[in-house]
């Protein structure tokens, strides 16, 4: 590892400027605060976060619709664990739950499928979330719920895909990007053919990394050569893990039930394109098309007053640059979404001392 850190402040010596690199995935967020990676970083070498936290980027509108969800009779409704606290406008799920609806935290979304099973005279709803790397166990439940016939078992899909929010962050121009740690959990599933417009299009390299110090250490390696040399490719650091063609059966999976749609991101906007909606053949599984899911107010809901999660996800901002950060807005007392999760960068700074 220490040859790569003494590699890294050569090439910032050949690069001659100072250089800002992405990375993309929660997952890598929390790394290289855990793992010290910033640390070791040389001088003009600077680590901004990205957009990849599903948590963080469900929008206030879509947790209202859960809560109001979770309150009709007879209906179970059923999540992943780290959507409980994420804030609407004056609740989140776990508040929802304590005033009585029945909320259920599960690991996978088969077991929602055997909480049908077991209450047929109810209808289960699965809170939908994640990139694609959740988004295959989703399809394989509707797969089972199908085969089964298991006709209670429904979702509400916010899944929300990568990279379009890629192309919509550089498209903007507001911030500026010189490379990309792209996620190594969904580049998986996708491989690395969806990302070739970041090099093509807009001639940025970006390199998918595993999760070990090391693994970044060498991505940031990688990425710097192609700086140093002026060239732009996508390239895989995490190949025992990685392949081009990505994971071709879970992608037929997904486009087996579902389709592309347009998405709200929360704190960034719409993004065209980039979330997945059920396919007109298995829409009867989708639970809007059986219960007008209606919210308690006429306009869209609005972030938090001077919450600054959207530049956040954006890379505009650092959480410690956040009027709320550390002050009104903590883990205990989460105001935006980024500080609720433990892939957020929110609450990454805060737990690894960016709050001092």
């Amino acid at each position: 590892m220490g040859q790569t850190v003494e590699a890294l402040k050569n090439l910032m010596k050949n690069i001659g400027k100072p250089a800002r690199l992405m990375e993309v995935c929660g997952t890598h967020t929390v790394a290289i605060f855990r793992q010290g990676v910033r640390e070791l970083l040389p001088e003009g070498l600077s680590l901004i976060s990205g957009p990849g936290c599903p948590v963080c980027v469900t929008s206030v509108e879509d947790i209202e619709k859960a809560i109001e969800l979770s309150r009709k009779e007879n209906l179970i409704f059923t999540t992943f664990g780290d959507m409980m606290r994420v804030p609407g406008i004056k609740k989140n799920l776990s508040e929802a739950k304590a005033e009585g609806s029945d909320i259920r935290v599960l690991y996978s979304p088969l077991d929602a499928l055997k909480i049908a099973m077991e209450n047929k005279n109810k209808k289960i709803v699965f809170f939908a979330t994640g990139f694609e790397t959740t988004s295959p166990s989703v399809a394989a439940t509707l797969f089972e719920a199908e085969a089964s016939g298991i006709d209670n078992f429904y979702i509400y899909s916010v899944h929300k895909i990568v990279p379009p929010a890629l192309d919509a962050l550089l498209s903007s121009g507001e911030v500026k990007i010189d490379g990309f740690i792209m996620p190594g959990h969904v580049s998986a599933i996708i491989g690395s053919k969806p990302y070739k417009f970041i090099s093509d299009k807009y001639h940025k390299p970006s390199v998918i990394t595993g999760f070990e110090a090391g693994d970044i250490l060498q991505g940031i390696n990688m990425l710097l050569e192609q700086i140093a040399s002026n060239r732009w490719e996508v390239e895989i650091q995490y190949n025992k893990v990685v392949r081009e063609e990505g994971n071709p059966k879970a992608v037929a999976l997904i486009n087996e039930y579902f389709e592309l749609c347009d998405a709200y991101w929360r704190g960034i906007g719409t993004i065209p394109m980039s979330g997945l909606k059920l396919r007109e053949k298995y829409r009867h599984r989708d639970i809007n098309s059986v219960i007008n899911v209606g919210i308690p107010f006429g306009s869209k809901p609005q972030e938090p007053q001077g919450c600054s999660c959207g530049e956040i996800l954006k890379g505009i901002k650092t959480p410690d640059e956040c009027p709320l950060f550390a002050n009104v807005c903590t883990p205990e007392s989460p105001v935006g979404a980024c500080m609720v999760s433990t892939e957020g960068s929110c609450a990454a700074y805060y737990k690894y001392g960016g709050h001092k």
